[in-house]
């Protein structure tokens, strides 16, 4: 089934209380209602990105305070992997600032990496920038489980934000993951200046791809000194919500997750992201460049809401006993 414009309007737009209803009767339907996912997300090569995106601090067209570090060893990104482990994550997340995925010698220690991280029983996300189809299937053959490319914002939007890399190529970036086999992660940020209606673009956009992706990240702006966006006001909480709610009907089975500025909201405003259908968020101290809360704060937040971690063979199983049948009508009607 394909959403139209009016379609996503009229889910977002409908009395909260109704909205948040009806995604948590989605969320029941089809995920296991007291589980979150745990990942851990390590930038394994950071800063001098020759992409001029304008919410991020590891861009080389930016005077900001992260510094270049060049790509790390196997052994260090193990070493924080096993960290990652320990405090019950069940997928590991490598990003680099790359343009797109080099050849040669750095593109083989990664491939060595994500095997190593893969042995060790965690789900391994990559987000390495564009891929040709080869390297997607080399990243497969090696233990990836999951390719994260984010749309970002709206595709007219987009050029607000990025010049240096189109909407069509990161599309065809999620098309070569997928031609592989792997799993699709792939959302955007809220705050960076766009319209509500840019917001229901993106999630349009990603509801109808076949299939949607299995994971969506929703990121609220962390505005960083010394990039054009620094001066941003931090996202409305009810209009982050929404999003969250919408993206859960109009995605059931994907995992819709709590990412970026997690450490900016209260803990009542991460409650209703839960209650509205979230149930993923990223554990550790720092999400490549940016703050976020401390393990611990996550594992009390948690055990107040009587929330568990997800084991993903459950998970998987709520998925494979449900299906995608809900008629259009029960999920826009009021």
């Amino acid at each position: 089934m394909k959403y139209n414009e009016q379609d996503i309007e009229t889910i977002y737009n409908l009395p909260f209380t109704t909205l948040i209803y009806r995604a948590q009767e989605t969320h029941h339907r089809h995920q296991d209602p007291s589980g979150i996912q745990t990942c851990a997300l390590k930038s394994i090569k950071t800063g001098t990105c020759p992409e001029d995106c304008k919410y991020c601090p590891q861009s080389a067209h930016y005077d900001t305070a992260v510094g270049p570090e060049k790509l790390l060893d196997t052994e260090s990104i193990l070493e924080d992997a096993r960290q990652a482990l320990r405090e019950g994550a069940s997928r590991f997340c490598m990003g680099a600032a790359w343009t797109r995925i080099p050849r040669g010698d750095q593109f083989k220690s990664v491939l060595k990496t994500t095997t190593a991280v893969s042995e060790m029983g965690l789900e391994v996300c990559c987000t390495f920038g564009a891929m040709t189809k080869e390297q997607a299937l080399e990243l497969k053959e090696a233990g990836c489980t999951v390719y994260n490319h984010n749309l970002d914002t709206s595709r007219d939007y987009y050029k607000e934000i990025i010049t240096t890399r189109t909407y069509d190529e990161r599309l065809e970036t999620l098309k070569n993951a997928r031609a592989a086999n792997l799993e699709i992660c792939s959302g955007g940020i809220l705050g960076m200046g766009e319209s509500i209606h840019d917001r229901l673009e993106m999630l349009r956009e990603l509801a109808n791809m076949e299939p949607p992706p299995e994971s969506v990240p929703i990121n609220a702006l962390v505005a960083v000194p010394g990039t054009p966006l620094e001066d941003q006001e931090f996202v409305d909480g009810i209009e982050f919500v929404r999003i969250i709610a919408t993206a859960r009907i109009l995605m059931p089975k994907a995992m819709v997750r709590l990412s970026a500025g997690r450490n900016e909201m209260s803990e009542e405003l991460q409650t209703l992201c839960f209650l509205a259908g979230a149930n993923s968020i990223f554990l550790g101290d720092r999400l490549l460049t940016t703050e976020n809360p401390e393990a611990e704060a996550d594992r009390n937040l948690l055990e107040k809401l009587g929330l568990s971690l997800l084991d993903p063979e459950r998970a998987r199983e709520f998925h494979r006993q449900t299906s995608d049948s809900s008629s259009h009508a029960h999920l826009v009607s009021a």
